[in-house]
């Protein structure tokens, strides 16, 4: 990677396994058509913040414990069976609704939640006191999802459908801490049309189950025909990841920093209309066949690959242009410094600060303005639209990014997150790892790590420390596990910005206050 100081060698980055787990689409009957009961999650959260999702959870040793020790219950679910103990107790904690041992559901008493909550034990416990009930419940898998592999928890998923038909059980939240901070119910089509519409972030396993259930909504006449013609094939495989309105991401193999393993190669403009490509940073066969299948899709829908876009010259972001000719022709745009690092033979277009293009669908326009934040890498360049920023390597939820002492410049890395902050954008759309739904918050995070350690670095200074070496102990004392090389580095980065700004000197190799 062109940003990790010389002689670093490059962690091997190692893919983690997804755990079983499950997640439960309630619905019920409101009037003559049927709501499903969506959560969303808290903004504190390290995985998934800020998302509207179904509740649910990974399998524990408990429900491992409780399906060995009562092989008679649940027998119906095959392989299934264990998600389902899963799913039964997770609907205690979370939402406080469980069957009721007639076919129907009830709400959980305070003092059984309070343990099953605290003791995730106690759930077997209840059900064989009579307190909690398995007899009687139904439930069906819906579709089945495995977390991509740049997430910062990975679950292979089970989600069900559970019809509480015309049952009153509401949702509450658990007497402890939530993952949630609202409950909704949700008409499947509102719940669609509002992501759409840029009001609220999704999932994109739910972005796909929800088209999946509209369309079948539409061809059976309501959501219990709907959610059974799925449960007869339940949906597996690969799937569409749309990060936002207009916005799919393709996973692409990478050599880049763990514990990201992959570089997002993000797909603008709808399906059917007119299509941008950016950072299609294929370098070998696994790549290749990834992109090949996504631009088999492009084609099929009747879209135009308008232009293939770099954010910056990183090799973990450039793709070879000569393998990416083989699957589609069109313009490279980008800006001057990344445009003389991959010297397109094919048009091409410089990008600078200000520069907009629009992309025409099926449904209207979408309009793209490109903004500069070189700190991290000169010459990069973000993307700005109406569904969220896509933008590069700026920041991310999984590792962290390095603003290297060669060629960033922290100042301007720092100022950048500042202007990405003041724009306010509902997403934004990282080079590496999942969506952040949550902007402001994760940017000053950012923010405040970057001037919280560019202050360390001139108190080290101040108080006496003029080498590198005496530096970066002074500045990395209270984070003792960052690696040395890369602690130096980001040490040299914030210095070279501080003798920049006038508040210090260098000379000799030593750096003094001025």
């Amino acid at each position: 990677m062109d940003e990790l100081p010389e002689g670093f060698s490059l962690p091997q980055s190692i893919e983690s396994e997804p755990r079983k787990s499950a997640s439960v689409m309630l619905s019920r009957v409101s009037g003559s058509r049927h709501e499903i009961l969506m959560a969303h999650r808290i903004s504190e959260l390290p995985a998934f913040p800020e998302l509207w999702s179904f509740p649910g959870g990974g399998v524990s040793r408990v429900d491992r414990k409780a399906a060995e020790q009562r092989p008679e219950w649940l027998t119906d679910y095959g392989s299934n069976r264990l998600q389902v103990f899963t799913l039964l107790r997770e609907m205690v904690e979370e939402v406080g609704i469980s069957p009721d041992g007639n076919g129907g559901f009830a709400e959980v008493g305070q003092e059984t939640r309070e343990m099953v909550c605290e003791d995730k034990s106690a759930w077997l416990e209840a059900v064989e006191s009579g307190k909690l009930h398995t007899s009687g419940f139904r439930c069906q898998v819906i579709t089945e999802r495995t977390t991509p592999p740049q997430s910062p928890a990975r679950f292979h998923n089970l989600f069900f459908h559970v019809d509480m038909g015309e049952s009153g059980a509401e949702p509450t939240f658990p007497p402890f801490r939530s993952e949630f901070d609202e409950f909704r119910w949700w008409l499947p089509e509102d719940l669609i049309s509002s992501w759409e519409r840029n009001e609220l972030h999704l999932p994109p396993p739910i972005v796909t189950l929800m088209r999946d259930i509209v369309e079948k909504i539409a061809d059976s006449g309501d959501l219990i025909s709907a959610c059974n013609i799925l449960a007869s094939k339940p949906p597996s495989g690969p799937h569409r990841f749309e990060y936002g309105p207009g916005v799919e991401c393709v996973l692409i193999p990478t050599e880049t920093l763990p514990p990201a393993t992959h570089t997002n190669c993000f797909i603008l403009g709808e399906r059917g209309g007119q299509r941008a490509v950016i950072d299609p940073a294929i370098s070998e066969n696994e790549g290749f066949l990834e992109l090949s299948s996504k631009v088999d899709e492009i084609k099929a829908d009747g879209s135009e690959i308008v232009c293939t876009i770099f954010t910056h010259k990183h090799r973990d972001h450039l793709g070879d242009l000569e393998m990416i000719s083989k699957l589609y022709q069109a313009p490279v745009w980008a800006s001057s410094e990344t445009l003389a690092e991959v010297s397109p033979n094919e048009p091409f277009r410089e990008l600078r600060e200000g520069d907009s293009f629009e992309l025409v669908g099926p449904n209207g326009i979408s309009e793209w303005k490109v903004l500069e934040t070189p700190g991290h890498c000169p010459g990069q360049i973000c993307l700005v639209g109406d569904p969220g920023i896509v933008s590069a390597d700026n920041c991310t939820m999984v590792g962290t990014i390095l603003v290297p002492s060669g060629d960033g410049d922290m100042g301007d890395y720092i100022d950048g997150l500042e202007r990405l902050r003041k724009l306010q954008p509902h997403t934004l759309f990282p080079g590496h790892g999942p969506l952040i739904p949550n902007p402001e918050r994760i940017l000053t995070d950012y923010i405040n790590h970057r001037r919280e350690r560019h202050s360390r670095v001139l108190e080290a200074v101040r108080s006496g420390n003029y080498s590198i070496s005496k530096i970066v102990e002074y500045a990395y004392s209270d984070t003792p596990e960052a690696h040395p090389s890369l602690a130096q580095d980001q040490t040299l980065s914030h210095l070279k910005s501080l003798v920049k700004s006038g508040r210090l000197s260098h000379s000799n190799g030593l750096y003094k206050p001025l």
